[in-house]
C-alpha cells in the first residue's frame, strides 16, 4: 500500500477512502504542502487555492464516511491548465495581456469533474496561449521537468505534466491542439490522451478551433480511464460535442481484444529522429505482439510535407486573430516566438487557407481508410527526448535548431483520430520516452485499453524530486 499519499494513483486515494485508511483531508494537505515546497522547483503551479480545496475536501471526507462518494473521484485533486476557465479564477492564458478578472462559469471538464467530487485545486501552467510545444510564458516563467529540472517538460501543457510527474495531485486536466498533451505526457512519463474530436466538450471555443481537445493526464491509465468517465459527458455550450454514449472506460482496461491488427510507423517523412527514441518505440512496439497482437511495419498513408504545411497554415492564421484582439501598442508583451508565429500568420492568402483545408479532408480520407484495414497505430509520440528548459527547439543533428522535432501529433489533430501516449522506457540520461497510439474515430475506448495493457506490463518508477520551501 503506498504510504505516501502525493505519489498514490487516484484509483489508489478511491480505495483507501473507501477503506477509511486515508481521507481526502489528508491527501489534499499532503498535497498542498508538496506544492509549497517544490514551488520553485519546477513551477507548474501558477494559481493554488489552498482554502476552497480545504473545504472541498472536507465535504469529500463527510461523504465518504456516510459511504455517498460522488465516484471514484471524489477527493482526488486534480490541476486543471490555465487555458481551461475555473470558476473565480482568472483566465489568464500564459499571458501578460489578458483580463485577470475571475471568470464566471467552470468550463465543461471542470464542471464535470466537480460533479464527480473531484477537488479542483490549483491552475497549471502554459505557454502564451498554448502556441507552443515547450512551456513557458512571459507571465509566469519557465517550467521545468520533474526527471531533470535542466529540462523542459514539454508543453502547452507543461505544467500539468510536471505537476502529476511531481506528486501534485495524480490527475490533470491539459488541452491538446497538435499534441499538447500528448507531447507533455511523453516528457513526463505519463499517459495523456487526446480524444476523438468532440468527445470531451469544450468552452469557451479554442483560438485554434477544431484543432484544439480538452484531456486527461494521469500516472496510469486507469486514472485517464477514470477522468474519461466523467469528463466525456456532453455539455449544450460546445455545438461540436459527440452524442452521449454509455462507454464505462474502466471496463476490461488490462485487457486487450485478440488478434489485433496493428501498423508501425517508425517515421512519418523524412524528419531527424533520436537513435535512442527509435530503439525504444521499436521495442515497445515488437512487446504488443507478446500481447497477442500482430504488428506489422507500415508506410504512413499521407504525405508528410503537405500535412505539415497544413497543419501550420490552420495553426498560424488563427494565431493571427490575437493581433486583431489586442492593440498593437501592445503587441511587445507577446512572448516573442507567439508574436512571430502570429505575423507569419498574415501572409497566407485565402486560396492558402482553402488548400490547407482541402490538404486536412484529403488526410483524414487516408487515415480512415488506413484504420479500416488497422486496429491500431502505434509511432514514437515525439522524435527527441526532453530537451533544455527555457529554450523553443532541440538542436538537430547538424546542431542547427530541429524544427521537426514534433512530427507524429498534428496529424491527429486535423484528421480527429484520437490518439495517446504511453510511456515506453527510460533513456541513458534518465528521461521518459512516450509510444503514441492511434486508432479510428470513436475507438478512444480501445486506444485506452491498448496503452493500459502495455503500461502494466512495463510499469514506471517515478522520481523523487529534491524539495526546496
Amino acid at each position: 500500500m503506498t504510504t505516501d499519499l502525493t505519489q498514490a494513483s487516484a484509483a489508489q486515494l478511491g480505495r483507501l477512502y473507501r477503506k477509511g485508511k486515508a481521507s481526502p483531508v489528508e491527501t489534499m494537505k499532503a498535497v498542498l504542502a508538496r506544492a509549497d515546497r517544490l514551488a520553485t522547483t519546477i513551477n507548474a503551479l501558477c494559481h493554488v487555492d489552498k482554502k476552497a480545496a480545504l473545504a472541498a475536501a472536507r465535504t469529500s471526507e463527510k461523504r465518504w464516511k456516510n459511504g455517498e462518494p460522488l465516484s471514484p473521484l471524489d477527493g482526488v485533486p486534480v490541476s486543471i491548465k490555465e487555458l481551461v476557465r475555473v470558476k473565480s479564477w482568472p483566465a489568464s492564458m500564459g499571458s501578460k495581456l489578458t483580463d485577470k478578472s475571475p471568470v464566471d462559469a467552470d468550463a465543461p471538464a471542470v464542471a464535470r469533474l466537480r460533479e464527480a467530487g473531484a477537488i479542483v485545486f490549483a491552475q497549471s501552467t502554459s505557454s502564451e496561449y498554448g502556441h507552443k510545444g515547450v512551456t513557458d510564458s512571459p507571465l509566469h516563467g519557465i517550467t521545468r521537468n520533474p526527471w531533470n529540472t535542466g529540462m523542459t517538460p514539454g508543453g502547452s501543457s507543461g505544467g500539468a505534466g510536471a505537476a502529476v510527474a511531481a506528486g501534485l495531485g495524480p490527475i490533470a486536466i491539459g488541452t491538446d491542439g497538435g499534441g499538447s498533451v500528448r507531447i507533455p505526457a511523453s516528457f513526463n512519463g505519463l499517459i495523456g490522451l487526446k480524444a476523438t474530436f468532440g468527445r470531451v466538450p469544450a468552452w469557451p471555443p479554442s483560438m485554434t478551433g477544431d484543432l484544439s481537445n480538452t484531456g486527461p493526464m494521469a500516472r496510469t491509465a486507469l486514472d485517464a480511464a477514470l477522468m474519461m468517465n466523467a469528463i466525456a459527458r456532453p455539455d449544450p455550450r460546445d455545438g461540436y460535442a459527440l452524442p452521449p454514449d454509455d462507454t464505462d472506460y474502466t471496463k476490461k482496461l488490462t485487457t486487450l481484444p485478440k488478434k489485433l491488427k496493428i501498423g508501425f510507423a517508425l517515421r512519418f517523412g523524412d524528419h531527424p529522429l533520436d537513435i535512442e527514441v527509435a530503439a525504444m518505440v521499436t521495442k515497445a512496439a515488437r512487446d504488443f505482439e507478446a500481447l497477442g497482437c500482430t504488428v506489422e511495419e507500415v508506410e504512413p498513408p499521407f504525405s508528410f510535407g503537405e500535412a505539415s504545411r497544413a497543419f501550420v497554415i490552420h495553426w498560424l492564421s488563427a494565431l493571427q486573430r490575437l493581433l486583431q484582439v489586442f492593440p498593437e501598442e501592445r503587441h511587445g508583451e507577446f512572448d516573442p516566438s507567439l508574436l512571430a508565429g502570429a505575423k507569419a500568420g498574415l501572409r497566407y492568402s485565402l486560396q492558402d487557407v482553402v488548400n490547407a483545408q482541402v490538404t486536412r479532408r484529403d488526410l483524414t480520407l487516408a487515415w480512415n481508410l488506413f484504420f479500416a484495414k488497422y486496429d491500431l497505430l502505434l509511432t514514437p509520440t515525439v522524435a527527441v527526448q526532453p530537451f533544455d528548459a527555457g529554450t523553443n527547439l532541440p538542436p538537430g543533428p547538424d546542431g542547427k535548431p530541429n524544427f521537426m522535432w514534433s512530427p507524429y501529433t498534428p496529424q491527429f489533430n486535423l484528421t480527429r483520430h484520437p490518439a495517446a501516449t504511453v510511456p515506453c522506457g527510460l533513456s541513458r540520461l534518465g528521461l521518459p520516452v512516450g509510444l503514441q497510439i492511434a486508432s479510428a474515430h470513436y475507438n478512444d475506448a480501445l486506444v485506452l485499453r491498448a496503452a493500459a495493457a502495455y503500461a502494466d506490463a512495463h510499469p514506471l518508477s517515478f522520481p523523487v524530486l529534491p524539495e526546496t520551501k
